[in-house]
């Protein structure tokens, strides 16, 4: 049986810290659902975060009553970028905080800058 090519994982600012702080079962089953957007595939609690346009995609997971989220983007070919990892803590239902949202939106432009700047050294012919 033939081994999936996997696509790097590329960590934004603290975002490997933040995925190690949830709960184990947890990590897990984030790390796990990561792993099959490596391959190419995705994972059924994938969801699109429409506000970033697409390739911006969030995995949720639910756990003793909490709600945790890690979010990503496959908008750059060469890798997965994992932007955030945080446990859900609204008071306004399903809406996630604009705080959160503006920490999302600063952690893409740094994977698009990281995109940018690999495409520079690899050269031509890159995505």
């Amino acid at each position: 049986m033939r081994m999936p090519s996997l696509k790097p994982v590329v960590w934004i600012g603290p975002a490997r810290r933040e995925l190690r702080s949830l709960p184990d079962e947890v990590q897990d089953r984030i790390g796990y659902a990561l792993y099959l957007v490596q391959t190419g595939d995705k994972p059924r609690n994938a969801k699109p975060l429409r506000r970033f346009g697409p390739g911006v995609l969030e995995l949720i997971e639910d756990q003793d009553r909490d709600t945790y989220r890690a979010v990503y983007t496959v908008r750059f070919a060469e890798a997965v970028y994992v932007l955030h990892a945080f446990q859900k803590k609204s008071t306004k239902g399903i809406a996630t905080p604009k705080h959160t949202l503006d920490l999302i939106d600063e952690r893409l432009k740094e994977a698009k800058a990281r995109h940018a700047e690999r495409s520079r050294r690899e050269g031509p012919g890159h995505e």
